[in-house]
């Protein structure tokens, strides 16, 4: 969830987050009082938002929201101590850069795991019916052919799965967050599976214990989180 109450600095907030494949901006706000007012009945897990505000400030907004881990992106500096104090997860100078919001999402994202217990499974509406996908037994999911809606998951047994209905991003934000990476458009690999990468491609191996290779384009915009993610 986004706040700002600048319209260019939040539109720009919002652009820096939508290119980053593992967030979604589940709304933006320009007002502090009307997302405090609807924050109650949104599902969401972080908050960036600016300090400096009319109404009510970022520190004091933060106080109410309660529990929830935040990120301050404002041009003043003095606030800093007591962000800190309210156990912010990152502080931001504006003019806010890709690459320094990109290494404070990563501190939250560390953050919540830290706190929710990561899952070995998640539950999906499949072509089988309901099903429990566990996630060391998947090699790559791929937006099927048929119908773009639905996913495509290969399983390290040499099985398949069609999921229905489900987005990639949202797939994304169910999965260990360390261990699977999109690599395009198209395509999510289990990192344990691959094998070696160049510039524009990354080769998995499908089965486990055995050599079928599976060769997917690596895209220029998933290129960086791929690469810092094999450095973990």
């Amino acid at each position: 969830m986004l706040l700002d109450d600048e319209l260019p600095g939040l539109t720009y907030l919002k652009m820096l987050c939508e290119q980053m494949p593992e967030l979604e901006v589940v709304k933006a706000f320009n007002d502090p009082m009307k997302l405090l007012k609807e924050s109650a009945a949104l599902d969401f897990d972080l908050c960036i938002l600016d300090i400096e505000m009319p109404g009510i400030n970022g520190l004091e907004l933060v106080r109410l929201l309660k529990n929830k881990p935040v990120i301050f992106v404002t041009a003043y500096k003095e606030y800093a101590a007591e962000a800190y104090d309210l156990e912010a997860v990152d502080y931001i100078r504006k003019p806010v850069q890709q690459e320094r919001l990109q290494k404070a999402v990563e501190k939250a994202a560390h953050y919540l795991r830290a706190v929710f217990p990561e899952k070995t499974f998640l539950q999906v509406n499949s072509d089988r019916g309901k099903t429990v996908l566990f996630f060391d037994r998947i090699a790559y999911i791929t937006v099927s052919e048929n119908d773009k809606r639905d996913k495509k998951v290969y399983l390290r047994n040499g099985q398949d799965l069609l999921i229905k209905n489900l987005s990639l991003e949202r797939l994304l934000e169910q999965l260990p967050a360390e261990r699977f990476c999109r690599i395009n458009k198209r395509d999510i690999i289990a990192l344990k599976t691959l094998l070696y990468f160049s510039h524009d491609e990354a080769v998995i191996q499908l089965k486990q214990n055995q050599d079928e290779e599976v060769r997917l384009p690596l895209g220029d915009a998933y290129r960086s989180r791929f690469l810092r993610l094999l450095q973990k």
